[in-house]
C-alpha cells in the first residue's frame, strides 16, 4: 500500500462495503468523499460526513500510517484547520492532536479487497511490454480512449509549439517551416534540421522561395556540403549561396546532417531538395493547410513534390549511382509529415483561435495509416487493433506516458481493471 493508491482507492469509491466505522467504533457515514486537490494542504477538499448525527463539513486527510500525520510535520500547520477526518489504511498510533480536536481516524485496511493489492503491487513490479499484460483484457478499454489518448498528446505537442511561437513572435508561417524540417529530418536528423530551419529567417525563405535554385543553394550551402563543389550543378549552388550570404548576410552557421542508418532514398541531400521543392511549389502552404477540411486536400499540396533532377541518378553529391528515377515523397513520408507536422501544428492553429476541430482532426488521423514499429506489434500482440494512425498514435503515446511509467492509477484501462478486482 502506498499514499497514491490511497487515495485512488478513495476518489473512486473502490471498497468492499461502506459500513464505516471510526477507531473508537463509532458509525461514521461519508456524505461527499471531497475533492482530490493535486496541490498542497489535504488530500481532499470540501468533503462531508456524519457522525454522531451530527453532519460535518471540511477537508480529509489520508495517510498510509496514522504516524504518517507526524512524520509530515502536520501539526499546527494551519492547512489542516478545517479537517473533519483523517483516514489511514491502518492506525498504528494515536495523534493526540486530532484526539483533543475530536477530529474520528477511519481505518481502511478491512474495507480493501486483498485481491486489488496484489493486483497493483504485480503490475508495479511487472517487466514485461505493459505492466498489466499477464491480465490485460481489451474488452476493459473504455469508450473513446484512442480519441482522448491522441487529443492529450496533441495538447501537450501544443505545449511545444505554443513556445515555439513565443520564440518566432507567433509565426505560424515561421513555425509550419521549422516543424515540417523537423518531419523531413526524419529520427536521425529532425533535431538537426530542425536547427537549421530556426537559423534561417523565414523573411529570407519568404523572398526567394520562387527561386528553387536558391532554396536548394540556401539548404546545401548551410550544410556544408557547398564548401569543395565536385560538378557543375554544385558550382551553381555554391555561388547561389555565396550571393545569398552576401545579400541577406547570412550567419556563418554550418549544420552536418547524417547519413548513417539511413536508406538512400531518406539521405538528407533528397529530403532538402524535396522541401525546397515544396516551398517552391506552393506560396501559400500554410493557409491552405489550416483551411484544408479534407484529408485529400492536404495530400494534394505534398503528392507532386519531388526533388530537383540532378537527384534523379544521384543520392550524394558527385556520385552516380545505378538506381535511378525521380524521388517523389512516398505516400508513407507524407503521412509522417502529416502526424508529426501537418496536423499538431493545426490543431494549435484553431485551438488557439478558440475554435474546437478536435473531431476534424480525428478524423485526419483516421484515414492515415498505422504506423508500425514495436511498441504497435506489442499492442497488436494483445488483440488491440491498429486501424489508423488515430489509433497508432493513442497507443503508442498511452505507452510512453503511462505505461513504461507503470501510472496505472491514472490509466483508463488500469482503473478498469483494479475496480474488477
Amino acid at each position: 500500500m502506498n499514499e497514491k493508491l490511497l487515495q485512488y482507492l478513495w476518489n473512486f469509491k473502490i471498497f468492499k462495503n461502506f459500513d464505516f466505522r471510526d477507531t473508537a467504533g463509532n458509525e461514521i457515514e461519508i456524505l461527499d468523499f471531497g475533492k482530490w486537490n493535486y496541490d498542497s494542504g489535504p488530500d481532499f477538499l470540501f468533503g462531508k460526513i456524519k457522525v454522531h448525527d451530527v453532519v460535518l463539513a471540511g477537508n480529509i486527510e489520508l495517510h498510509v500510517k496514522s504516524s504518517d500525520w507526524i512524520f509530515h510535520r502536520h501539526s499546527g500547520n494551519p492547512e489542516f484547520e478545517n479537517l473533519i477526518l483523517h483516514v489511514v489504511f491502518q492506525d498504528d498510533t494515536e495523534i493526540e492532536e486530532l484526539k483533543n480536536k475530536n477530529i474520528p481516524t477511519l481505518e481502511l485496511s478491512d474495507y480493501i479487497d486483498d485481491s486489488l493489492l496484489w493486483k497493483y503491487e504485480s503490475l508495479l513490479k511487472e517487466n514485461s511490454f505493459i505492466p498489466c499484460e499477464k491480465i490485460f483484457n481489451p474488452d476493459k478499454i473504455p469508450f473513446y480512449f484512442a480519441e482522448e489518448s491522441l487529443l492529450k498528446k496533441l495538447d501537450l505537442k501544443s505545449i511545444e509549439i505554443e513556445a515555439d511561437l513565443a520564440q518566432f513572435k507567433n509565426n505560424y508561417e515561421a513555425v509550419l517551416f521549422h516543424r515540417l524540417a523537423y518531419a523531413f529530418g526524419l529520427k536521425v536528423n529532425a533535431f538537426i534540421f530542425k536547427q537549421m530551419a530556426e537559423s534561417i529567417d523565414f523573411s529570407v525563405l519568404n523572398r526567394i522561395r520562387q527561386n528553387r535554385v536558391q532554396l536548394e543553394s540556401l539548404f546545401f550551402g548551410i550544410c556544408g556540403w557547398l564548401d569543395a563543389p565536385e560538378d557543375e550543378y554544385m558550382n551553381i549552388w555554391k555561388r547561389e549561396f555565396d550571393f545569398l550570404k552576401t545579400k541577406f548576410q547570412l550567419p556563418d552557421l554550418r549544420f552536418t546532417p547524417k547519413f548513417s542508418k539511413l536508406r538512400p532514398p531518406n539521405f538528407p541531400t533528397v529530403r532538402l531538395s524535396q522541401l525546397a521543392a515544396l516551398y517552391h511549389s506552393d506560396q501559400n502552404l500554410f493557409s491552405k493547410i489550416i483551411s484544408a477540411r479534407k484529408a485529400e486536400e492536404l495530400y494534394e499540396l505534398f503528392k507532386n513534390v519531388k526533388a530537383s533532377e540532378y537527384w534523379d541518378n544521384r543520392f550524394s553529391f558527385g556520385k552516380i549511382s545505378t538506381v535511378t528515377g525521380e524521388k517523389f515523397l512516398t505516400e508513407d513520408f507524407i503521412d509522417l509529415v502529416f502526424i508529426n507536422a501537418v496536423l499538431p501544428l493545426k490543431y494549435t492553429f484553431h485551438k488557439n483561435n478558440q475554435e474546437n476541430n478536435s473531431d476534424e482532426i480525428l478524423s485526419f488521423y483516421s484515414r492515415i495509416g498505422a504506423e508500425k514499429n514495436s511498441v504497435t506489434e506489442g499492442w497488436k500482440s494483445l488483440k488491440v487493433p491498429m486501424r489508423n494512425a488515430l489509433d497508432s498514435q493513442a497507443y503508442i503515446f498511452h505507452h510512453k506516458h503511462f505505461c513504461t511509467l507503470k501510472n496505472c492509477l491514472n490509466c483508463g484501462i488500469g482503473f478498469q481493471l483494479l475496480k474488477n478486482s
